[in-house]
């Protein structure tokens, strides 16, 4: 163990990353509810073992796995799974077609997400929206760095295959429109 003279308060931590965990619990549950109780729950489990933490660990990486860890616990037992992936789905500047068109893609990106393997899905959620390093990632996961990049390239490389296969289905459709705009 380490010399827990090093260690912040509990609280301190607790002020520190509560609302991102929140967040990244609230794209993993996709339910507010969920979210709160898996925070309190997560906090709660953190709380317990503090006193047998390092003083030299990464309190926010330890943080995110046990959140991660209460959250597929969740998940599991409800057996459903996705990802809320925007706080404000509609803009009211926009013309209300192009908030539906956004909204579809929201719904097909979210969809996509949710069907990524666990890994990939939780990297890359940690990567693109939490905005997390790959180090930091490698120790939520309990993986490599290379691990965790790889989870998060192929998550990537699923998800832009896959849109890519729906646009080469859709630009017909968009080319025979922009035909008839013109005569």
């Amino acid at each position: 163990m380490g010399d827990s003279n090093n260690k912040p308060q509990f609280d301190i931590l607790v002020d520190a990353h509560a609302a991102e965990i929140y967040r990244y619990l609230w794209r993993m549950l996709q339910n507010e509810q969920d979210a709160e109780d898996c925070l309190q729950e997560a906090f709660l489990k953190a709380y317990l073992a503090y006193d047998r933490l390092d003083g030299t660990a990464n309190y926010r990486a330890w943080l995110y796995r046990i959140a991660g860890n209460t959250a597929r616990t969740r998940l599991r037992s409800k057996l459903r799974t996705g990802i809320l992936l925007s706080e404000d789905l509609a803009d009211p500047g926009l013309p209300v077609e192009q908030q539906a068109q956004n909204q579809q893609l929201l719904e097909a990106v979210k969809n996509a997400i949710a069907a990524l393997p666990n890994k990939q899905r939780e990297a890359l959620i940690l990567r693109k929206y939490q905005e997390l390093s790959y180090e930091e990632i490698s120790a939520i996961l309990d993986t490599s760095v290379e691990g965790a990049r790889a989870n998060v390239y192929q998550g990537l490389r699923k998800l832009r295959t896959q849109f890519e296969r729906a646009d080469s289905l859709a630009v017909p459709n968009l080319a025979e429109e922009n035909s008839e705009v013109g005569q």
